[in-house]
This record gives structure tokens, C-alpha cells and sequence, in this order.
């Protein structure tokens, strides 16, 4: 192997470690493991995923892009804790994009899409029955990103994936004892009106989907939990 071939090689690898660590904390949001708040120091993240400093630091950077981490001068990084105010803006902005994504997917929308629509929708199903509420809630956000596949357009996929992971944060601080989280009634009633491709029908119901969650959220600051991440993210 050449040494141009090495460097690319090299830096494909990084590429890949970085990718696994900012799914791996994603997806801890996503199922709830990973409290807003935590402490995500690059030591210990690059000892779970066996990465250097730099590769841990370029994921922690690009998450914080995201607005999922928050990396604090001479603390570190920390998962974000979004404020009440912030809570309301992402739903704004999910109110804002979500209807126009479900309308495009109801007008894309082709019996290819049925059997996978179908499959996802079991799996949700699946977990509630289990009583998994981990991949529950995984399942839920997943459910929301692929009606953006479905819509076909990448730049509100892109946007919507964010969103997404800022709302398991939302939902994980101030969801309300009394509420339900997303569930397959409502998802089932969307994937129906893009199935018969009823672009309006499609996003009624997504905004009304999107308002019941907000309307379950306890907007006010709760107390900080103690997180351990290697428990976290190692398992």
C-alpha cells in the first residue's frame, strides 16, 4: 500500500469511529439513556469507542453544530438542555416544516413505500406491546423521519433529523407524567392519509399529532439528574 493510499485509508477509518460515536449518543437521546445535561467528557467517550482525542472532538463539534451538545470553555462538552423557550421554538419549527414534508410525501407517495410504512408501523407496535419503551421511543422519532424519505426532499430531511433529536431531549426534560408519548395511532392515521395520498389530510393530522405532544410537555426547568456515561454508552 502506498502512503497516499494509507492517509486515505487512515482518514476513511477516522471517519467511520467519528460517525459511530456521534450514532452511538444519538441514538442514547433518541431511546431516552442519554439525560440532558451529561457530561460527555472526550477521555472517557474514546476509551468506550476505542478513538484519539481529535476523532472524539470532531464528533462532540459536529453534534454541537447540531445543537444537541454544548461544549462549554474549560468544561467540556454536555448534552444540551434545551430551555422551555427553546422547547417552544423547535415544536414552531417541526409546525412549520413537518405538514409541508407529510403533503409532499402524500403526493410522492407510491405502493412501494406501503410494505415499509407497514413494517415500521409493527415494530412500534411491537414495542408498545413489550413494554419496551427504549425502542418505543426510538421507533416514534424514526417514524417522523421517514415520512421526510418519503417526501423526498433532503433539505427538510436534514433539518427534521435535528429536530427530531432536539425533541427526545425536549420530551425526556418535561414531559408530563399524565402524557402518552408519541404513539402508533397517530403515526397510523398519518401513513394512512399519504397511502391514499391526501396531501391536506396528511397535514391536519401531523399538526394535530405535533400540538398533542407539546400540549404534554410541563414546560418549567426540572432539577439535573446524575448520569454515569460509561453505563451510558458502553452497554
Amino acid at each position: 500500500m502506498s502512503a497516499i493510499d494509507g492517509d486515505a485509508a487512515a482518514k476513511a477509518q477516522s471517519q467511520d469511529r467519528g460517525q459511530q460515536i456521534r450514532q452511538g449518543i444519538v441514538t442514547a437521546i433518541l431511546e431516552h439513556r442519554l439525560h440532558p445535561g451529561t457530561k460527555l467528557g472526550e477521555d472517557e467517550i474514546g476509551a468506550i469507542y476505542g478513538a484519539s482525542r481529535t476523532i472524539v472532538r470532531s464528533a462532540l463539534q459536529a453534534l454541537a453544530h447540531e445543537g444537541i451538545v454544548v461544549i462549554e470553555k474549560n468544561r467540556g462538552a454536555f448534552v444540551a438542555r434545551p430551555t422551555p423557550a427553546e422547547a417552544r421554538e423547535v415544536f414552531e419549527a417541526r409546525r412549520l416544516i413537518e405538514p409541508a414534508v407529510a403533503m409532499r410525501a402524500a403526493e410522492r407517495f407510491t405502493g412501494d413505500w406501503s410494505r415499509l410504512l407497514a413494517l415500521h408501523l409493527a415494530e412500534e407496535r411491537k414495542a408498545l406491546a413489550e413494554g419496551d419503551d427504549r425502542a418505543a421511543i426510538r421507533l416514534s422519532g424514526e417514524f417522523h423521519g421517514l415520512v421526510a424519505r418519503l417526501a423526498q426532499h433532503g433539505i427538510y430531511a436534514d433539518i427534521l433529523a435535528e429536530l427530531i433529536t432536539r425533541s427526545s431531549l425536549i420530551i425526556l426534560l418535561y414531559r408530563s407524567r399524565r402524557a402518552h408519548f408519541c404513539g402508533t395511532d397517530h403515526h397510523e392515521a398519518i401513513a394512512a392519509a399519504i397511502a391514499e395520498r391526501d396531501g391536506p389530510a396528511a397535514a391536519r393530522l401531523m399538526v394535530e399529532h405535533l400540538d398533542e405532544i407539546e400540549q404534554g410537555l410541563d414546560l418549567v426547568e426540572p432539577e439535573r439528574p446524575d448520569t454515569r456515561l460509561a453505563d451510558i454508552l458502553g452497554g
